[in-house]
């Protein structure tokens, strides 16, 4: 991709002025300069969904993956391994706003905050300036019941609070919700409201967590009656106060009110229950007669929970548990929670923009989406070894038009544009043969069904050998989806006619060296990017970690050094991210330093642990596969879709049913897991040793001592940090050192 596209795109709109997206009216704003990026996406909403997840199939009454498990993974889970840890946060760090039918968070725990108590902690509070809080007309969220069976809403089992909002900053109304956490760590933080015709379009919202204050505008005129996500956040374990306020402050306070529901706090378990067939006809019979079923207790077995993490269910549960209405989430009517998944997935896209100026003849949320994506891996084989490839699919419906006027036709040229980026950087960084299968404008429901422009990707066969043993490495899958964000920026710059620039790589040859006692000096180098011309980074964030805290924001700096003063004994973790006018990229990996009290001199700590990686492969003919008792590779921070090791090698076995899935069939002991990874996190464990035996010590990347940045010899010790570490093979059989 090339500054061509943005530059020609202020002379003349791609698609014509009179159908372009206005933005007179945000969703949400996070309020931070460091957030704030006028030629990305800022603004946009994107509703985007991983494939499949786990679901009930009342035929065989038992929960189950709705693809095969094969080659280590499964669809349901392996779609998930790009859209979460690299998609969102990619499309979220240039701005955009993140929709998705599914849940986002992988913690099996979830607190819920609610004033109206049953399961719920009991953290709400409500201070009361000019304007007094009172219970709002109508339903609110009430988390009542350990698990929902049939059509149970919980967003319509409550109440909801409501204040008169008001210009008055020194007599404001706050509610506020303090939650206890198990553990410490990074939780996904949703809210919820109800939204009303007077509803306040500039609602302030706080988020208190162990990294600072994040302040968020929402217009509460949308999205009313589910859990809205705001994003991921460090939290200690225990109390932690005020996580989330919200204040009765607005600019345009005539007669307008701010309301105040539940907060939801982590991924937690699912909890809809889905109605055991042959068990309920038992307990029916049973009941009839006026007995108790034999070694029945006092459980109603006619209903099951999928007893998985809520973020690996399929969508159709995430969003009943999000209060979206039952004729979204279940077209079937609860007969078919198979087509109910896929469907839903669609459906729910026009819920979120029913009412806005992109589905103003339907009711909803008022959202404004532009755009929807649905990421697949495609089923296949082929004996021997071609490649099967990308494949996109839209549909333009014989040539319509979506619901505000938009031809669908521009549902081709979104998918282009995504299919170019893919396909393109695929072949410069992995494979020059990757097979661009080509696009199809077929009526499949997740690219027929949206009024918005939408495409459903079918990535590469997750059937097929050849894909997989590039499909598996971490690498190819921030490639694809870095292909896949920028792909979506260029479409939505283009139909509105402006300029756009694309978030930077991560830096590197990042090292902190001493200048003199406790003053110390950051530097690395901006990445070039050989793949976009205009994805240059023009400042830099430096977060910073004292102990065992949270990052804290230290920073935003112009050139690529910065210069800190450690005026205690703990030690100080650092990280990078480069920034520009299109957003920010991924944080470079964590070095630290130290002062040690009467040091006996300073030690360089060098991180040489660098790789990520898919597993070893092997291919002896008739036999073939991803043989991790020799190396099970290494994920990036961690692994989400390995589901166990393969068992079948045989290549002459053929895919039978999902339960005998032939070549490339894998176990499933792993399935509900978080795999670590490498988290690049590691000069501030080996400097805490460091620091005890008396010495002060700093750190640096490895590449920066290779390239000469830094020079061993200034140190009378270095440590030099090693992992699991090996040369790899990728792809067609290269090698990297790693």
């Amino acid at each position: 991709m090339t500054s061509d596209g943005p530059e020609g795109a202020s002379e003349m709109p791609l698609f014509g002025t009179d159908i372009q997206r206005k933005h007179d009216k945000r969703f949400i704003t996070r309020v931070e300069p460091q957030f704030t990026y006028k030629s990305g996406l800022e603004g946009n909403v994107i509703a985007l969904w991983q494939s499949h997840g786990w679901y009930f199939e009342p035929k065989l009454n038992r929960w189950e993956w709705q693809r095969a498990r094969i080659f280590q993974t499964v669809e349901d889970l392996y779609t998930q391994s790009f859209v979460m840890p690299y998609l969102m946060p990619m499309l979220e760090n240039a701005g955009a706003i993140v929709m998705s039918p599914r849940e986002r968070d992988t913690s099996i725990c979830e607190v819920i905050v609610d004033a109206d108590g049953g399961n719920a902690q009991a953290g709400y509070a409500e201070t009361k300036g000019a304007e007094k809080w009172q219970t709002g007309d109508g339903a609110g969220f009430a988390y009542s019941r350990k698990q929902y069976e049939g059509f149970e809403n919980p967003f319509t089992e409550g109440t909801y609070r409501m204040v008169k909002a008001t210009k008055n900053k020194k007599k404001l109304s706050t509610a506020s919700w303090s939650a206890t956490m198990p553990e410490a760590g990074s939780y996904a933080i949703y809210i919820s409201y109800k939204s009303l015709e007077n509803s306040a379009t500039d609602v302030v919202y706080r988020i208190n967590a162990a990294d600072g204050e994040h302040t968020f505008v929402v217009n509460q005129q949308m999205g009313g009656g589910t859990w809205i996500y705001l994003g991921h956040f460090p939290l200690a374990k225990g109390v932690n106060d005020k996580v989330v306020e919200v204040l009765n402050y607005s600019e345009k306070a005539k007669d307008a009110v701010v309301t105040a529901d539940a907060v939801k706090i982590g991924g937690g378990m699912g909890n809809i229950a889905r109605r055991v067939q042959a068990l309920a006809e038992n307990v029916k019979s049973s009941e009839q007669k006026e007995e108790k079923p034999i070694d029945m207790p006092d459980i109603d077995y006619r209903y099951q929970i999928s007893n998985h993490p809520r973020y690996t269910e399929g969508a159709r549960y995430f969003l009943q548990w999000a209060g979206v209405p039952d004729s979204v989430y279940s077209p079937s009517q609860g007969v078919n929670d198979y087509t109910d998944d896929y469907r839903c997935r669609g459906t729910c896209v026009n819920y979120l923009a029913g009412g806005s100026e992109v589905y103003p003849q339907y009711g909803g949320l008022k959202i404004p989406v532009d755009l929807s994506f649905a990421f697949h891996s495609d089923a296949g084989t082929t004996m021997n070894d071609d490649i099967i490839g990308t494949l996109g699919i839209y549909c333009t419906n014989k040539f319509g038009t979506y619901a505000n006027g938009t031809p669908r036709i521009t549902s081709r040229t979104y998918t282009d544009m995504v299919m170019s980026n893919i396909v393109n950087d695929v072949r410069s960084q992995f494979e020059p043969l990757w097979t661009r299968r080509g696009m199809w404008d077929k009526s499949y429901f997740e690219a027929r069904v949206p009024e918005v422009p939408a495409m459903l990707l079918e990535l590469l066969s997750h059937q097929n050998f050849a894909d997989m043993k590039y499909g598996l490495d971490p690498k190819f899958r921030f490639t694809v989806s870095r292909a896949i964000y920028k792909g979506m920026l260029e479409f939505i710059a283009k139909r509105d006619g402006r300029k756009y620039v694309v978030q930077p790589l991560p830096v590197n040859s990042f090292a902190i060296t001493q200048l003199e006692g406790n003053r110390f000096s950051l530097k690395w180098k901006a990445t070039t990017d050989t793949l976009c011309d205009n994805a240059e980074a023009t400042s830099f964030v430096v977060w910073e970690r004292v102990g065992n805290g949270a990052f804290k924001l230290k920073d935003v700096v112009r050139e690529p050094h910065y210069d800190v003063t450690v005026a205690d004994n703990e030690i100080h973790s650092y990280k990078i991210e480069a920034m520009n006018a299109g957003g920010r990229s991924f944080p470079s990996e964590v070095l630290a330093c130290g002062v040690a009290k009467d040091s006996k001199g300073t030690v360089m700590v060098v991180n040489g642990f660098t790789r990520v990686s898919a597993p070893d492969w092997f291919d002896a003919g008739r036999i073939a596969g991803f043989y991790d008792e020799k190396d099970h590779g290494v994920p990036y921070i961690n692994d989400i879709s390995f589901i166990g090791s393969q068992f079948e090698f045989r290549r002459d076995i053929p895919w039978m049913d999902d339960d005998a899935a032939g070549f490339g069939a894998s176990r499933s002991n792993y399935e509900t897991t978080v795999i670590a990874g490498n988290t690049f996190d590691y000069p501030a464990v080996h400097g805490e040793a460091i620091m005890k035996a008396g010495y002060t010590f700093v750190s640096s990347s490895v590449a920066a001592v290779c390239n000469g940045d830094v020079t061993l010899k200034n140190y009378p010790i270095a440590d030099l940090i090693l992992g699991k570490q090996k040369e790899t093979m990728e792809g067609i059989g290269d090698y990297t050192n790693s």
